[in-house]
């Protein structure tokens, strides 16, 4: 149909030029079918000329216009043309969404060309690194001389590890991947958290290795020695007598382990049962009193009869831990108390002693697993190191704190602190009572 709309005008102006050769004369004929080629050429001409003006800013500019023959020319194209806009909008659209969600990445992302100049980067990228503009070497970004050798080397099978100027303090992890079309991706992620992590599994390892070594080898060397040499019966009895406290020491570390674990571990709340804290606290009096076997003065004050909704097992086991430390650190002849208070909106249990005391640089990190301010007089008294981190982990299981007061040569307060809602009202009159087993004083410590 096209063809046919472009022949008729030319058809039409050879069957005229025939005609006007028949009535007047060939010159006339030839006049004629010059001027009008020559006409038929310009109107091509224009549109052609309007065409290669459109098509040299095609985005900018708007189609020509058609008549005749390039009406269906033009309307094709502008057709072609809407839904090539159309889909170019679409992908747009699509690639500013695909921008704005990776642009919320904690990841910094950078698109390298073939020669590590910056193709496009995210807004964690540019943050991190300061990367602004296309086309930059993103070594202009990323000055670090490990970053410089990564690039040289080409080798991108395993990521590099550095810090970066203005992040101190913060660790992170660069890994290269390379693409079929010649691009790099370089993403840069922020493993500070993962590296502390692999920092306190490798220092709990070292830990707990350093802790069973001792009395492992102190068992071991006793054990060869009893099966080696005949000894006297008293001698052998010490030997086994050792042999035994170093098991128990043992023992002591795993479960204390195990008991740590399963508390980090457990997502299931505290089983809470209503505690009466006086009764628990003058029961642990007089357990504290046969561990320390006359060698402290060892009290309690309590100042109010309110009861408690905790875990009871978990409960008792932080007092006791605070109990034994206390005993273990204050010399002979010293005093401890235990304290059940309520202090405005928290209920306290505190354990106060007048030991050794700890500086105060010590009292941030006492809850670490396996810290210990001397390590030396830490092991002689038996304790294992975990203690204050199982206090530490119960508190937290029932939403309160651990608190430490301490001073070097002045002894220590520890006191677990539970909030407002794990209080219970006293037991109603004429409940079962629990007797005082033990002298309590009648003023506050």
């Amino acid at each position: 149909m096209l063809l046919l709309r472009t022949l008729l005008p030319v058809a039409l102006a050879l069957a005229a030029g025939a005609i006007l050769a028949r009535l007047f004369d060939d010159q006339v004929a030839a006049w004629w079918l010059a001027g009008s080629f020559g006409i038929y050429a310009l109107y091509h001409a224009a549109y052609l000329a309007r065409l290669h003006h459109w098509a040299a800013l095609p985005r900018q500019r708007q189609l020509p216009l058609g008549s005749g023959p390039w009406s269906t020319i033009l309307d094709r194209l502008s057709r072609h043309a809407r839904q090539e806009n159309e889909s170019q909008a679409e992908l747009l659209t699509e690639l500013e969404r695909i921008h704005s969600a990776v642009d919320q990445l904690p990841d910094g992302l950078v698109v390298l060309d073939r020669y590590d100049h910056v193709e496009w980067s995210n807004d964690a990228a540019q943050e991190l690194h300061g990367i602004f503009g296309r086309h930059r070497p993103i070594h202009h970004f990323i000055r670090q001389p490990e970053f410089v050798a990564f690039l040289e080397k080409s080798d991108f099978s395993k990521p590099i590890v550095l810090s970066l100027p203005n992040r101190p303090g913060r660790v992170f992890e660069l890994r290269m991947h390379q693409t079929g079309d010649a691009l790099k991706l370089l993403i840069t992620r922020d493993i500070t958290d993962h590296a502390k992590l692999d920092a306190m599994r490798r220092d709990f390892v070292a830990n707990v290795s350093h802790e069973i070594r001792t009395p492992v080898t102190v068992i071991g060397g006793f054990a060869e020695t009893l099966l080696d040499l005949d000894l006297p019966a008293e001698q052998r009895r010490d030997y086994l007598t050792t042999i035994l406290k170093q098991s128990q020491t043992m023992q002591r570390l795993v479960e204390d382990l195990l008991m740590l674990s399963s508390l980090e571990n457990s997502s299931a709340p505290p089983a809470e049962e209503v505690i009466d804290m006086p009764a628990m606290v003058r029961a642990l009096t007089v357990e504290a009193r046969t561990i320390s076997q006359g060698r402290h003065t060892i009290e309690h004050w309590i100042d109010s009869e309110q009861r408690v909704r905790a875990a009871p097992l978990e409960v008792e086991s932080a007092i006791r831990n605070l109990i034994t430390n206390a005993i273990r650190y204050t010399p002979d002849g010293g005093r401890i108390m235990l304290v059940w208070t309520v202090r405005g909106e928290e209920g306290w249990i505190s354990v106060r002693d007048t030991g050794i005391g700890i500086a105060a640089e010590h009292l941030p990190r006492l809850t670490e697993r396996f810290y210990r301010v001397e390590r030396s007089r830490s092991r002689e008294s038996g304790g294992t190191g975990l203690g204050l981190a199982i206090v530490k982990h119960i508190m937290q299981r029932h939403r309160g704190r651990l608190d430490i007061q301490s001073e070097a040569g002045k002894g220590s307060t520890f006191s677990l602190r539970l909030p407002l809602d794990r209080l219970a009202p006293p037991a109603a009159p004429g409940a079962e009572s629990h007797e005082d087993p033990a002298p309590v004083n009648a003023s506050a410590p």
